[in-house]
Order: structure tokens, then sequence, then C-alpha cells
């Protein structure tokens, strides 16, 4: 399909072909007939992108901090490769389009294939000719509105929401300044509610517009603004001000203050500084808001991207029933956006569009139309091969996020794999991971990797839900399989997994890349020659996660001890040499919000050997802090490793340290591991029950944290 994106790297806007999204549950697959370009929003975000780098480093100074900090604790080779990932990304734009469902999801009921529909929300709906869209920001059309109109549904949501939070009441005089799309959808809701209103703006055609709207008079905001406003509101001042202008000044902010009458309301909807000057708001003790985008539910995952609506009864308009009032006004004729439509452009046209926006030529509403009819192509050919394919590795990519690109991906790489085909959760993500790395195709599913003939190992990164599924598909079709951890979110899907690992002929991996580490090797060998056990003290600063991140998710990322406390057991089970019979956790209890209990663990582990392992996993602690540090007691000698940049083995009353040029995890080495296991027909690095074991480790904790007992493996 084609889709307008934007290159971080040269800031350029193009229509583009990438792979259709794949139905999800919860969500509904659209096919698009029109979107509307955000003039304002959009076209910030077309004249950031091409900033140079200093200057986007002087626009977000804590990204700079982000970066100082990583390349501190992780590397500067590191750091620069993922800053050059980053830079190299396309972006999709737009979020607001109208269209018709092809497809719904599992789990989604009150649409149906060939429903008229509108679409909300960054990152689905998109300037895209399919769209995947979760459920609660659909909206069914009513017959009158066109695709056109409903294509302004989001922004009318935002314009409405903003509008909600002034309280306006019959009869009251209100005050709009900015009027571009969002004011002059405001200025119609505002006489919608019986109100007066005032439009302020620099350009006199929009307050001549906005008269034609209804609003009852309008000026300039330097045409003594003040004195206008009182006289039109009777000497009284305005009941409520709505800002819905873009200003990088606090000049909005200080004329609301002026114009408004003791006790009025002032609500923000568009992006205007807000350093707001005490006087006037204190002395006629105004109350003042800020609209958070289209109403409850907003920045929400568990709203937005999993389907949890709030119940009606205590929350009365979130953003989809924000989206359904105002698709109701303009099917009664209550909002008119015919009027507010300057441009119409195909989808092919799409970048004079973009030059509209950045340039200098007078616009408002900038449609897109698409062709609902044009057959879409399920295969994307990114590069062709110049000669026949070699007897080495040749790589499917399921799943292409940030551990991905910064890591996977390089070192297969320099390891001399060939990449063949890439299926993501965003057909964009596809294109962009596959051109920068050289894949041949983009595709749509993970059937297609899978199933690809030329692809000798599939590398699973998707998020943790799908890990176990994809894994036993791979293998049952006889390939090669490496999975980012964890291998399985329950003992159903690891039993599973492992039975078709046994009956298949490639081999299954798991990217536990500690052990890969030559500190770690190091560490081993220290022991080599021990006759007793011993004791592992390891130490992990986590950080804190947000409660909404899908790896908190029981069902999508099963919890940071399935995910991540995973690496850690391996780590034992490598020095040692043995697996974890029994566990017993314990965690923190906090009541507030923000804190995870079972972030914070203490965990002991015995291993067959008679070994101890306790992990400490942290996640309340400062980033500052390195991540991990390990120390391993046994047979006189101990070892320790600070954050796998450097270590100091202790043994025969001297110390030994060793100090790495760079921070060193394994993930190189591990993947060396991995072609050679393809390439050369080497067994797996790690054995199945020592797969199962750690897996299986990480429910038990979970047990553990239960009952709290300790709990058999």
């Amino acid at each position: 399909m084609k889709q307008i994106l934007q290159n971080l790297k040269t800031g350029a806007v193009t229509v583009t072909d990438v792979p259709a999204p794949v139905v999800r549950p919860g969500f509904v697959m659209v096919r698009t007939a029109a979107s509307l370009i955000s003039a304002g929003t959009e076209r910030m975000t077309v004249e950031a992108g091409q900033k140079s780098l200093m200057g986007r480093a002087f626009d977000q100074p804590a990204l700079v901090k982000q970066v100082i900090q990583k390349a501190r604790t992780e590397g500067v080779r590191n750091t620069i490769d993922a800053v050059r990932s980053k830079l190299e990304s396309l972006v999709a734009l737009g979020y607001s389009a109208a269209g018709t469902v092809m497809e719904v999801g599992e789990g989604v009921t009150g649409f149906r294939q060939g429903d008229r529909v509108a679409c909300a929300g960054v990152g689905y709906a998109s300037h895209a000719e399919v769209l995947a869209v979760p459920k609660n920001l659909c909206v069914g059309l009513p017959e009158p509105v066109s695709f056109d109109a409903a294509a302004f549904g989001t922004l009318g949501a935002i314009a409405l929401q903003g509008v909600r939070l002034t309280e306006p009441t019959l009869g009251e005089s209100v005050v709009v300044i900015g009027l571009g799309l969002i004011g002059q959808l405001a200025v119609q809701l505002f006489k919608a509610n019986g109100c007066r209103v005032f439009g302020v703006d620099l350009d006199e055609k929009k307050i001549e517009l906005a008269r034609r709207f209804g609003a009852d008079l309008g000026c300039a905001p330097d045409d003594d603004a003040k004195s206008r406003v009182m006289e039109w509101s009777r000497g009284r001042g305005a009941d409520s001000v709505l800002i819905t202008a873009t200003s990088s000044t606090n000049q909005p902010i200080e004329l609301a203050g002026e114009i408004s009458r003791p006790k009025g309301r002032v609500v923000v909807v568009g992006a205007v500084g807000l350093n707001i000057p005490r006087k006037p708001y204190y002395d006629r003790e105004l109350t003042f808001r800020i609209s958070m985008s289209y109403g409850p539910g907003r920045y929400d995952p568990e709203y937005e991207e999993r389907g949890h609506d709030y119940p009606f009864g205590y929350v009365r308009w979130t953003e989809g029933r924000n989206i359904e009032a105002f698709l109701d006004l303009l099917a009664a004729g209550r909002i008119n956006v015919e009027r507010l439509i300057t441009h119409r452009f195909k989808l092919a046209e799409s970048e004079r569009a973009y030059q509209l926006i950045t340039g200098a030529e007078p616009y408002l509403g900038v449609v897109l139309q698409y062709d609902t009819e044009r057959e879409l192509e399920p295969r994307i050919s990114l590069a062709t091969r110049t000669s026949a394919p070699a007897s080495g590795v040749r790589v499917g990519l399921i799943g292409a996020g940030g551990y991905a690109k910064a890591m996977l991906l390089p070192n297969f790489k320099t390891a001399g794999a060939e990449f063949q085909s890439i299926a993501t959760a965003s057909g964009v993500t596809a294109r962009a991971v596959g051109e920068q790395h050289g894949f041949r195709f983009c595709v749509s599913t993970a059937a297609e990797v899978i199933n690809d003939t030329e692809t000798n190992l599939i590398v699973i990164a998707t998020r943790h839900d799908t890990h176990a599924k994809l894994a036993q598909l791979g293998l049952e079709r006889g390939r090669h399989v490496f999975v980012e951890k964890p291998l399985a979110l329950n003992d159903e899907e690891l039993d599973a997994v492992m039975r078709a690992a046994e009956q298949s002929p490639g081999q299954l991996m798991v990217g536990f890349n500690r052990r890969f580490s030559p500190l770690a090797i190091r560490a081993r060998e220290v022991f080599a020659d021990r006759l007793t056990p011993l004791s592992i003290n390891y130490r992990v600063n986590a950080g804190r996660v947000p409660s909404g991140h899908w790896a908190h998710d029981p069902k999508e990322g099963g919890g940071r001890i399935i995910g991540e406390v995973c690496h850690f057991i391996d780590f034992m089970h490598f020095i040692t040499g043995s697996l974890t019979k029994r566990v017993y956790a314990e965690a923190i209890s906090s009541s507030h919000q923000d804190v995870i209990n079972d972030d914070s663990v203490f965990i002991t582990l015995r291993l067959a050997d008679g070994s101890n392992g306790s992990i400490a996993y942290l996640a309340e602690g400062d980033r500052a802090m390195p991540k991990e540090r390990i120390e391993i007691f046994g047979a006189g000698k101990s070892f320790v490793i600070d954050d796998f940049r450097s270590s100091n083995a202790f043994q025969n009353g001297r110390e030994t340290k060793t100090k790495l040029r760079e921070q060193d995890k394994g993930q190189k080495d591990e993947v060396r591991a991995v072609c050679a296991v393809v390439r050369e027909g080497e067994p797996a690095p790690i054995a199945l029950d020592d797969l199962a074991a750690t897996t299986r480790a990480t429910f038990r904790i979970l047990e553990s944290l239960r009952t709290g007992l300790p709990v058999e493996v």
C-alpha cells in the first residue's frame, strides 16, 4: 500500500510503498477514503524534521541528556549506532481519517465489514491506504456524512473537548483566540451551545470566515483587542476564553487574562507559551485549564491500545464519544466543514500538499483523497540480489523494535548474514528497517517471513506474547529459530514450543546474551577447577518502567521478571554448569501508585550442584548508577563483574583487573554462535533443557511472590 512518510534524517516527505498492516485482536482494519492534514501539528512536525542536528538538539535538550547518559553507561560506539538508527527511521504522518471497514479483529464488536467509519490516533489514523485502528478510536458514520467531512472527526473532537472544558451556557460571551481549523470548529460549536462569540486572529480573512460561521465580531490581537472585547461584552469581559492559537510567545495567555471577566475561565488547546501573568489571573480569580487533545482516554494505553472503555455513567465524554458527538453535529447540519476545505489532493499528489502547508500560500483544510479500488501489493521489493544466494545465513526478521535495530541487525550483518524478508506490526517500520539494512523484501505478515523458502533463520523480535507461537511455527516449518527473550509467558506456551523444537530439524536459540560476554567467559574459566558450590550475587539497577507500559501487561508482556530476570538466571546456569531447582522471592510493599512492587524483588535460587544464587532486581534506584554488578564466591576465589565493562578476579591473595574498551554484554558473540549453528551445523549454544529451566524458573518466581513460599522448578 501507499503511505505518506517523513524521513527523520533528511526531513523529506514522500509517498512510499509499505506493507499493509494486518488485523490484530481489538483492532479494526479500514480502507481509507479520505484523511485530513492537521495543518498546525503536521507543519510543526515536518519543519522540525527538516532542521539540522544542532537545531534538533537545541529544541530537545532532554533527549541530548539521555544520549550523553547512554554514552556513559553503554559506550560511545553503541550510542552512535543507536542514534544513527533512530535518525534513519521513517515517521508516519496524520491522525484523522475516514473509510470503510475491511475486517475486524478478535474481540471487536459493533463493527463489521463494509461499515463506514471515522478513525483517530497518531500512529493509527495515518495518511495511508489501509489503517489498523484500535476499536475505541473508530466511530461509525451517520449516513449523511461524507468521507471528506468525516476526516475532520479527530480535529472536531479536539475542538469539542476544549469547548466542553469552558463549560459554556446559553447566552455566555466567549472569545476564541486563533481561528485556524480548530478555532473555526470551536466557533461553530460555541454557536451550537447558544453562545455569543468573538474571534481573534492575525489573518483578517480567517476573522471574516468566523463571522460567516456565526461569530459576532472579531479583530487582530494587536488591534486594541482588550477594549473591543470589553465593548462587545457590555463592559463585563469574556465569560470564557478558548486559546486555539499556535505561538511560541506568551501573548495569547496574557491577552486571555486581560479580556476575561472576574471568575472567568481560560482553556488552552493550542501550543502557546504558558508563563501565566499573576496579576490579571489573580485579581480576577480566573480558572485556567489545559485541554488534553481529543478527550478522556488520550495517552492511556488501556483505553487507546487495549480497548478498555471507560464506564459511560462515570466518564460521559471519551475520545471516541467526542468524535461520535461531532459526527452527529455534522449529520444534523449544525457544523459545516465544507467551507473549511481549501484544497483537495489525490494521495499521489500529497507531496504538493506538504509543500503547501510549509510555504507561503494561504490554506486551511487540506483533504487527501484515496483510490479505494486500487489493488494493494502484498510484498514490497527493496533490493535486487545480483548473484545466487550463498549457502550461509539468510535471515527472516519478525519485529524490529529498538533492540533489534540497535543490536541484532548490526551484529548479524557483521557476522556475514544475508537479509531476506522482514515483517513488523507497522509496515512503516518494516520498510524503513528493511531499506536501512538491505532486506530483499518487506511483507505484511509473519507467515510470509516463515514460509519464505530462501530463509533458513527466523529471528523473532516482537512483543513477548507472540514469541512462543512464532517460534513454534518456524520450527514446524523446519527453520532454525532465534527468539529474543523471553521464550514464553506460561507453562503451556513453553511446553508447546519445546515439543516443536524436539521434533524439528531446525535449532531453537534464545537471546540470553550475558553468557557470551568475554567477562562471563573469563569468570567461568576462573572457577573451572572448583570442587565446591558457588555463591553468586547479581544486583540489577533496573530502573522504573511506567505502569502503563506494555511490558507490564500480563497478556502482552508478562511482566519484567519473565521479560528480563531470565537473563540473570541463565548467567548463573552458565557459570555453574547447573540448572535451577528451587526459587524463593520477596518483593517490596508500597502503596505508591507509580511503584510496581514486583519490579523490586530479592530472589534466591538453589541450583542442582548445590550452588546458591541471589538476584536483587531493583527498579527504584537512580539511572546514573551502573545497571549490573555480579559477585561470585567459591573455591577460595572471588570474581566481580561491573556492568560488563570491567572485572576483578581475586585468587591466591592477588587481584587481577580487566577493563574492556566498551561495555560488552555478549550480543556480538551470541549472534556469531547463532550463525555458526546455521552455517556450519554446530549444536545450539544453549541446550533445550537449559532454555526450558531458565524460562520455567521465572514462572516459579512469580508463583513464589504470590504464595510467599519457596517453589520447586
